[in-house]
């Protein structure tokens, strides 16, 4: 396996995902296919999957997968999520053992709500409440991780080749209407099963080709609202970033992209007046969640999926369309690979956000 620093891609790592506008179920085999073509982009120290619509039965509950370094972190763990949750289900998730997955951490997942009571009390929404108690496990309970807490969705990944981690967690044996995977080429971070892609918080998830130079000043900040950036990797925080515009600031995702990934000034001075003042103050409200550096990202969330680039587009990323399913990768091939006559091929600009939602046929059926 390749060491941190033998080689570098300039490209960096390798995204991938796969959205069916109406709900269709899409097998898991799929996107493992998807992220297999641009195997050359990753170099083994991590890979990943997001999988939404996996959980029908369990729709309503939030399914916490999580890392254990030990039974007696798993048994702390425990007893804090029965303290703060009724476990609805809970139990080892499924994994074929394989020689390329190696030094495993056990790995389990929990189907819980809170708990009224300890809800009440908190003064918190469930959401909220959810969090926290996340942030909590994450950053109290040695050994503990919880990598994926959403609602019909789950996190997948491991440090591995992403067609290797796909296989090590059974993935042809899931389907969803959305899913995304990472191929992992890490820059400034060692490989390790937590700081491989995808990140996750709630419904949303991120997976994300590029190095970002403003980290520090979104850390800082982003801290100062009771999120804890444990990992030292730029996706994590892009992640709470997300999480908090969306869902504490209740930003819309094109508002959001105008933060994250915002107009140079100079372009929107050239903007309709009405427009012009509310990009001024999105800039001028949130300039310390500006993300500078090459990116590019695919965030999942609860009934869709969202693309984009950094401003100057330094990171590649083409769209494909047929019917009511979107294809979105790094390369071209990763999507000839699973549906090779698109009815549409296309970039997105730098900075413009290409966001794709359930249809009311697809949200009847999957929400």
């Amino acid at each position: 396996m390749l060491k941190e620093g033998q080689t570098r891609i300039p490209s960096g790592c390798a995204i991938s995902g796969i959205f069916s506008k109406d709900g269709k179920k899409i097998n898991g085999e799929s996107i493992i296919r998807s992220i297999a073509t641009m195997h050359d982009r990753s170099n083994g120290l991590g890979g990943g999957f997001a999988g939404y619509g996996i959980y029908p039965q369990y729709k309503d509950l939030y399914a916490f997968h999580i890392f254990y370094e030990s039974n007696a972190a798993r048994e702390e763990c425990e007893r804090f999520l029965d303290r703060h949750f009724d476990v609805i289900n809970l139990s080892k998730i499924p994994v074929k053992k394989t020689p390329k997955i190696t030094d495993e951490p056990l790995i389990w997942r929990y189907f819980v709500t809170p708990l009224p009571t300890k809800l009440a009390d908190s003064q918190l929404d469930e959401k909220e409440f959810t969090v926290k108690s996340v942030i909590k496990i994450n950053t109290v309970i040695e050994g503990a991780y919880v990598f994926s807490c959403g609602k019909n969705m789950g996190v997948f990944k491991a440090v591995g080749f992403p067609e290797d981690v796909g296989e090590f967690y059974r993935l042809d044996e899931y389907e969803g209407y959305c899913w995304t995977a990472h191929g992992r080429y890490p820059t400034n971070t060692p490989g390790w099963w937590g700081g491989a892609h995808p990140f996750a918080m709630l419904d949303y998830s991120i997976v994300h080709n590029g190095e970002i130079s403003s980290y520090d000043a979104n850390r800082r900040y982003i801290e100062m609202f009771g999120y804890k950036c444990t990992l030292l990797t730029d996706t994590e925080v892009i992640t709470y970033m997300i999480d908090y515009l969306v869902r504490k600031k209740e930003l819309s995702l094109e508002e959001m992209a105008s933060v994250i990934a915002a107009p140079f000034w100079s372009t929107i001075e050239q903007k309709p007046k009405e427009e012009r003042e509310r990009l001024t103050y999105l800039r001028n409200a949130f300039a310390s969640l500006l993300i500078t550096g090459p990116f590019s990202i695919l965030l999942g969330f609860d009934g869709g999926i969202m693309a984009l680039n950094d401003r100057l587009k330094l990171r590649s990323m083409v769209i494909g369309e047929k019917e009511d399913m979107v294809y979105i990768a790094s390369e071209e091939c990763a999507i000839r690979v699973v549906e090779p006559n698109l009815e549409k091929l296309w970039s997105p600009k730098g900075g413009e956000a290409a966001i794709f939602r359930l249809s009311e046929r697809g949200a009847a059926k999957c929400l």
